[in-house]
C-alpha cells in the first residue's frame, strides 16, 4: 500500500534514511533531517510504502525550477521502485505539475535503471569537489582585474548566458528578482573584467563555515587566459576572509575545463549526483 506519510510513519522512514546513508549506492536526494522532530518539520509531500505496517519506500515531491522534484525513490528492495515512482508521477498530475525531476547519485545504478525504465531520461551528471581554500593564490593574469559587485541586470545576464551554454535559470530572473539575490549578505559576486570588458563570473555563497562556488564561468573568447584559475583564486581568498574553512565547487559532465581546472588545483571529489527529467502528459 502506498499512502501520504503520517507522523506514525516517521520511525520507520527514519530508519530508511540511515539505511540508505550507509552506501553510496543506494543514495539520492532525500530528506537532511536524522531525527524525528526534524523529520516532521521537514517533510511536505511524501508518499510511503507500506508493508506488513512497515515503512518500505519513500518518494517526495517539492517545487523545483519548472515543475517538480522527487526525495527519492528509496526502497529496501528494487522491486517496490517503480510502483513508488508511478505513485509519484500520479501525484504530480494531481498537483498539475508537467516535469519531474529525480538524483540519484552517479553510483546509484539500480534507481538509474528504475528511472530509465519509467521514461525519464539523463540531463547530466553534475560532480562536487571540496578543499581547504588555503593554496590557491594565483596572480591575475595580465590586463585582467576582479571586481565584487553586481554590475547590474543586463551586464550580467548577458555575462551569464555567454559564460556557459547550458545555463538558463537565471535567465528567467527579472530585474528585482536578480538584485535581491545579490543582496543578500550570503552571496558575492565576482566579475574579472579584460580591460574593461567583463568577461567571467564566480557566485560564492557562505553558509556555516563554508564557501560554495554556485557558478563559475568565463566567455569563450577570454578562456585559455587564466581567468578561471584566477576567479577561483580571488573566490578561495574571499572565503578565508569571511572565515569559511571549506570551499565547495561543481561541474557538470560536459565543464570538461572546471572539472580538470578543480582537478589540477587539488580538489577532492566529493559525490557525483545525475540529473534526470521527465516530461508529463497534461491532463485534459
Amino acid at each position: 500500500m502506498i499512502r501520504p506519510v503520517a507522523r506514525k510513519d516517521l520511525p520507520g522512514l527514519l530508519r530508511l534514511l540511515r539505511w540508505m546513508d550507509q552506501s553510496p549506492e543506494r543514495g539520492v536526494l532525500a530528506p537532511e533531517a536524522r531525527d524525528l522532530e526534524g523529520l516532521a518539520e521537514e517533510l511536505e509531500d511524501g508518499l510511503v510504502l507500506l508493508k506488513e505496517g512497515e515503512v518500505a519506500g519513500y518518494v517526495g515531491l517539492y517545487p523545483f525550477w519548472d515543475g517538480a522534484a522527487l526525495e527519492g525513490p528509496l526502497a529496501y528492495r528494487e522491486e517496490d521502485l517503480p510502483p513508488l515512482l508511478e505513485a509519484a508521477e500520479g501525484r504530480a498530475k494531481e498537483l498539475i505539475v508537467e516535469r519531474l525531476y529525480a538524483f540519484p547519485r552517479e553510483e546509484n545504478a539500480i534507481l538509474r535503471k528504475a528511472l530509465e525504465s519509467a521514461g525519464y531520461g539523463l540531463l547530466h551528471v553534475t560532480y562536487f569537489f571540496v578543499k581547504r581554500p588555503e593554496g590557491l593564490d594565483y596572480p591575475l593574469p595580465e590586463g585582467v582585474r576582479v571586481k565584487e559587485g553586481f554590475p547590474g541586470a543586463e551586464v550580467y545576464r548577458e555575462l551569464y548566458r555567454e559564460s556557459e551554454e547550458s545555463w538558463a535559470l537565471r535567465l528567467k530572473w527579472t530585474d528585482e528578482e536578480l538584485v535581491e539575490h545579490f543582496q543578500d549578505p550570503a552571496v558575492h559576486l565576482l566579475v574579472a573584467y579584460l580591460g574593461e570588458r567583463p568577461v567571467g563570473l564566480a557566485e560564492v555563497e557562505l553558509e556555516g563555515g563554508e564557501a560554495s562556488v554556485a557558478y563559475i564561468g568565463v566567455i569563450p573568447e577570454a578562456r585559455g587566459k587564466g581567468i578561471g584559475r584566477a576567479l577561483l583564486s580571488e573566490a578561495a581568498r574571499l572565503a578565508q576572509r569571511k572565515g569559511a574553512d571549506l570551499l565547495r565547487v561543481r561541474a557538470h559532465d560536459h565543464e570538461k575545463g572546471a572539472l580538470d581546472l578543480y582537478r589540477n588545483l587539488g580538489f577532492s571529489l566529493e559525490e557525483a549526483v545525475a540529473t534526470y527529467a521527465k516530461e508529463l502528459k497534461a491532463r485534459r
